[in-house]
């Protein structure tokens, strides 16, 4: 498979069946996926619950093999090489990777001594991610007694241990409040351009992706639906959002009345219990919110508020997806039960 330089991943059709069990069908949870991520930038990995994303992460850092297709990270096969991927990347999964007992400080030697640096090289390279994460407060304190924030802050200082030119965050910010998420952020940005590190940040918050990432992969049931910068994503978008809120509606009305509103185009209609959304592209915002106020009170159609906004990345998964974020969430946890 050729590769270029400027790529710190390049992986071709990558598949990854899991087999189902108990006379359930097999599980296809990469199904021809190609992705490219150019060096030194922050690259996101985005898409809802269950859309494949930890599952290519996993294949990239050789925890788990693809059924077909092939990949290389930092130059190297992840399947022929896969020695030499692991010492050119970082991983931070979703789960702490600090043994709680020990302290911050000595969760990092320990992980310098496992990467094979000497007892002395070890002290000085914990010594030097305490300082340069703001751990110098924590270090000697044991790991499982930190903040949600501070032992994230920890399990990125673990993953950067071996000094990799590729870092791999699997939902780097899920379970933290507000202030720790910002904080996280922050650090991220501080890797990609201080470190020229390559950063490949899987996540399902929409928001993390458009504030952190160069560019995204928008995945789906296994698929790229989506790839490009978050504002060149937004700008194949042409015109406004409108979106209503639904009282006890009834989707396939809906969908007919909207439908007959000549200023709207790519009507969708998403129920949720008692209640549900309208959302549709229009030309023109303002416009469009009288005449789509006046079809819903003459058809009967009890709604609250109506709202137009730019284009947003839910909007761009809904136009290459055929769903919202939201349902995407909500099938799958559906289908969980």
């Amino acid at each position: 498979m050729p590769t270029s330089p400027d790529y710190a991943v390049d992986a071709l059709d990558l598949v990854k069946t899991y087999p189902g069990g108990r006379g359930r069908p097999d599980v296809r949870a990469l199904d021809g996926l190609t992705l490219t991520i150019a060096a030194g930038t922050v690259h996101g990995l985005l898409g809802p619950n269950g859309a494949g994303k930890s599952t290519t992460t996993k294949v990239l850092t050789t925890l788990a093999r693809a059924t077909s297709g092939t990949a290389r990270v930092a130059g190297h096969d992840v399947v022929r090489e896969a020695a030499a991927v692991r010492r050119s990347i970082g991983y931070v999964s979703q789960g702490t990777g600090a043994d709680p007992l020990l302290t911050p400080r000595e969760n990092l030697v320990m992980a310098a001594r496992l990467r094979g640096l000497s007892r002395s090289a070890s002290t000085a390279r914990a010594g030097d991610l305490v300082d340069r994460f703001g751990l110098t407060e924590f270090a000697d304190r044991g790991a499982g007694k930190l903040s949600g924030g501070t032992r994230r802050k920890l399990d990125v200082a673990l993953g950067l241990v071996g000094t990799p030119s590729v870092l791999f965050l699997d939902e780097p910010t899920t379970g933290l409040d507000p202030e720790a998420r910002s904080a996280m952020w922050a650090e991220i940005r501080r890797l990609a351009g201080e470190d020229e590190l390559t950063v490949v940040l899987t996540t399902h918050y929409l928001e993390e992706a458009d504030r952190l990432a160069d560019g995204l992969t928008i995945v789906d049931r296994g698929r790229v639906v989506a790839a490009g910068s978050p504002e060149s994503l937004k700008a194949t978008l042409e015109g406004d959002t409108l979106s209503v809120e639904l009282v006890e509606p009834d989707a396939s009305l809906v969908s007919s009345v909207a439908g007959s509103v000549a200023l709207l185009r790519d009507v969708s209609v998403h129920v949720e219990g008692p209640t549900g959304r309208l959302v549709a592209r229009t030309s023109d915002g303002p416009a469009a919110v009288g005449a789509v106020i006046s079809a819903l009170q003459a058809a009967g159609i009890r709604h609250g508020a109506v709202g137009v906004s730019r284009p947003t990345l839910d909007d761009v998964y809904l136009a290459h997806a055929g769903r919202s974020w939201t349902s995407s969430d909500v099938a799958v946890k559906e289908l969980a039960r």
